[in-house]
């Protein structure tokens, strides 16, 4: 009969119904009273599946298990009389039991977790036995610690197992201390095992429901967690995506991204500062801790006690008096199957990480690597897009390309100075800085004003047209140097010619065009290259070889007459000489004496260069410098005498090298003096260069020679050492008479920096040798000679200290008959 086959349940019916007899043959012969009996009982099938998928979707299901839990302790306690009851639930993945009745210190249900197998509920557990226990601390499996701790009495225990339709024990129910009678007996377990099957079913539903709504909110936060990875390409918004969305999806109480950086072995990631808005970057390598772990076997690690994890380091933990429980670690990998980064989940908010949590972090890990992927990808083309336009923007030659119909698509500033859209020049009124903000908002106006607009429309150059659209049609490349540029032949220039018409209007250029192509060899635009190779080029062009970029430019501005008017200004003079260059190089053939000043003089002007000095000429060997000119710097003496220092650093080297190949070092002396000079541009009207003539430049020439004399590389004027004296440490050596000078110069040896100490001997023989200065100075020289020889000791033979004692031993013997202190 059809009715019997849909009586009991319509899954059941279709699960019995074969295919050889369908349920469509059998509803024919159903007369219309019996199929609208059938159609009843569907219906109230279907309204109550309904209903279960409604329970699994309502977010009140854990709330509705926590008070069945809790109603069923309540009346199972008060049935069998207990003073205390718990109803564990198994949990067969993590192996563990657990419940939601005890209360927290907010009053709501908190978890509590034990072994499957450990305990007397966990015997029981694990075996569907029961046990009654009349004496509770007699019986071997009865742990008396939580008694302690708990300040509780057990006496007896009844622990009975709950058992599910295919009897598999589903919970655990153990009630503590008989409140009328000494123990439990077996009544109470006969009076328990008649509501323990129903209650086993209950529960067993109770729990595939748990389970199923978990799964269910799992997949429902994984398609939004996945969803939203989808939605940025920047690097560090996706890293906070990933890493709430993580968090949230397993419901952890913390989470962290790191990304592997190949490059220096390390695992890096992004936290949030203490503004809540901001990222800074923290770094640690790529073998060590839990994430170090995963990163290197890339398998994921789930630690249930991260304090029993050998791998765990608890440093992080104590700075911060956070307390680390749980730990999910899992490896993240792009589409190539390569390692990218690592997800770690810190402390599960209820219980501790199980499978399935590791299943859906693998599942979101996959998508979190494809939006990883695609945000490095795109940033990593941001990059190189930024690092092309800084490459176009610092070259000095004006740079266009084009696309296919030849409109512009870049322009870098030189080009927008080329075409005077930028004038040189700065405005007494403003500072550097204002100069700057304000070159950057004309450059943003007029690329934005010359962008799509055709190339030569903006660059009047004959042919140009044809020379690109060749290009473009063709990738034929051209190059036609000493071309006219008129910028007012320009549609740019009739356009905005009130901006334009106080700009130089014709220029002098070499014009390169060629085709921008893509791998496949395809022309996808157009390069115009312009040099400038008019005056105002050449001119700094010669400058960059005596001064830095920096200062010469600083000159530029200044107008094309700054170096042509003679000046007079207070600056510093340095001037350096190989020692015995003629000995030197007198066996060595023309090329090798080329090639060794070459490298000599290269490392020896980058010393000048780097301290703002510029190189007025070299004289042989020799070379002159000048601190203070053409443009004015405040500390000009304590510039030059870094200068000087850094150049006997760089001799140290130099010497070091050349000491390896088996070659003779060299020995240079510098002088260096300070004073007022006259500068500008002298010379003929074929050949012009712009110099210094003065006192300061003949003492310091002075100086150099001297150098040897007293034994000492360095030796400073007292104008220079007037100058910086609180800076640098410094040797008085005598008094000179210079050609050109009413009275003698007082000259010292420079010794170094003050920043850098002076050794003990060394304090100690210049201490010395100043005292027997003194007493020469005063005629004292008996005292000198004493003084003079103490210093000698210290620091053995030295030129000074040698001629001051010769000097007071012949002053001694024929004592002059006038004395002028020297």
């Amino acid at each position: 009969m059809v009715k019997s086959d849909v009586s009991s349940s319509l899954l059941t019916s279709l699960a019995q119904i074969d295919r050889a007899g369908s349920l469509t043959d059998r509803m024919q012969a159903l007369s219309l009273e019996k199929f609208q009996d059938l159609l009843e009982k569907i219906t109230g099938e279907f309204q109550h599946f309904l209903k279960a998928i409604e329970l699994i979707n309502d977010e009140t299901l854990e709330t509705m298990l926590e008070q069945i839990l809790q109603a069923f302790t309540l009346k199972i306690g008060q049935l069998l009389r207990a003073d205390r009851t718990t109803i564990f639930l198994v949990d067969l993945e993590k192996e563990q039991l657990w419940s939601k009745v005890a209360q927290g210190s907010d009053g709501k249900p908190t978890e509590i977790r034990v072994p499957l197998r450990v305990g007397i509920a966990g015997h029981v557990a694990s075996t569907g036995e029961c046990l009654n226990i009349h004496d509770a601390y007699e019986h071997p499996l009865f742990n008396p610690e939580v008694d302690r701790q708990t300040q509780y009495r057990t006496r007896n225990i009844l622990c009975m197992p709950v058992f599910s339709s295919d009897r598999q024990v589903v919970a655990v129910v153990q009630l503590l201390n008989k409140q009328q009678g000494n123990f439990f007996d077996a009544e109470d377990e006969r009076l328990f095992r008649e509501f323990a099957e129903s209650m086993g079913i209950i529960l067993e539903s109770c729990n595939s429901f748990y389970i199923a709504a978990r799964n269910q909110r799992g997949v429902a936060a994984l398609l939004k967690a996945t969803s939203s990875l989808g939605q940025s390409l920047d690097l560090d918004k996706t890293l906070r995506v990933v890493m709430e969305e993580a968090r949230t999806l397993m419901q952890a109480d913390r989470s962290t991204l790191f990304l592997l950086d190949h490059d220096k072995n390390e695992l890096w990631s992004k936290i949030a500062k203490a503004d809540g808005e901001s990222l800074i970057e923290i770094r640690i390598p790529a073998n060590r801790g839990i994430a170090g772990y995963v990163a290197s076997t890339k398998l994921p690690l789930n630690v249930p006690d991260a304090y029993e994890d050998p791998r765990f380091d608890s440093t992080i933990d104590r700075k911060t008096g956070y307390r680390t429980r749980s730990i999910l670690c899992m490896p993240i990998f792009n589409s190539e199957g390569d390692l990218i980064g690592v997800t770690q989940l810190i402390n599960k908010l209820q219980g501790t990480f199980n499978a399935s949590d590791e299943k859906f972090m693998q599942a979101f890990n996959i998508q979190a690597g494809v939006a990883l992927e695609n945000a490095q990808l795109f940033q990593s083309v941001m990059q190189e897009k930024q690092y092309q336009k800084d490459i176009l923007q610092s070259l000095s030659d004006a740079v266009i390309s084009t696309n296919t119909q030849g409109e512009i698509v870049t322009i870098n500033e030189a080009a927008l100075r080329l075409l005077g859209c930028l004038p040189p020049g700065q405005n007494a009124a403003e500072t550097d800085q204002e100069r700057q903000n304000r070159e950057r908002q004309a450059q943003r106006i007029w690329q934005q004003r010359l962008v799509g607009q055709l190339v030569w429309n903006v660059v009047p150059i004959d042919h140009l047209q044809f020379r690109l659209q060749d290009s473009l049609t063709y990738g034929a490349k051209h190059y036609v140097p000493e071309q006219t540029l008129r910028l007012s032949d320009s549609a740019l220039w009739q356009q905005y010619e009130q901006e334009l018409r106080q700009q130089p209007t014709e220029r002098s250029i070499n014009l390169t065009v060629n085709p921008l192509t893509n791998p496949e060899g395809e022309v996808r635009g157009g390069l115009v290259v312009l040099e400038d190779i008019s005056q105002e080029k050449r001119m700094k062009a010669t400058m960059y070889r005596y001064m830095t970029p920096s200062v010469a430019e600083r000159v530029m501005m200044l107008g094309e007459n700054a170096l042509m008017g003679g000046e007079r200004k207070d600056v510093t003079i340095l001037f350096s000489d190989i020692r015995g260059y003629t000995s030197l190089t007198e066996k060595m053939e023309a090329p090798e004496v080329v090639s060794l000043l070459n490298h000599y003089f290269e490392t020896m002007v980058e010393a000048v260069f780097n301290y703002e000095g510029t190189l007025d000429k070299f004289i042989g060997d020799a070379l002159m410098a000048v601190f203070g000119a053409p443009l004015p710097i405040e500390s000009h003496a304590w510039k030059s005498v870094q200068s000087a220092l850094d150049m006997r650093r760089r001799l140290a080297e130099f010497n070091h090298d050349r000491l390896a190949v088996g070659h003779q070092p060299l020995r240079i002396g510098i002088g260096i003096s300070s004073g007022e000079v006259v500068s500008g541009s002298i010379g003929s009207q074929r050949l012009m260069n712009y110099t210094v003539i003065g006192d300061g430049v003949d003492v310091s020439s002075r100086l150099e020679g001297i150098t040897k004399e007293y034994g000492c590389d360095i030796i400073l004027s007292e104008y220079t050492y007037r100058l910086c004296s609180d800076k640098i440490w410094a040797r008085e050596l005598d008094r000179i008479r210079v050609k050109g000078k009413t009275r003698p110069v007082l000259i010292y040896e420079l010794l170094g920096d003050r920043r850098q100490p002076l050794d003990l001997t060394t304090q100690d023989f210049l201490q010395v040798y100043q005292a027997g200065r003194t007493a020469y100075s005063n005629g004292c020289f008996a005292q000198a000679i004493d003084y003079f020889t103490q210093a000698k000791r210290l620091k053995g033979f030295d030129p000074a200290t040698e001629n001051y004692l010769q000097r007071s031993q012949k002053h001694l013997l024929n004592p002059p008959t006038t004395w002028e202190a020297g």
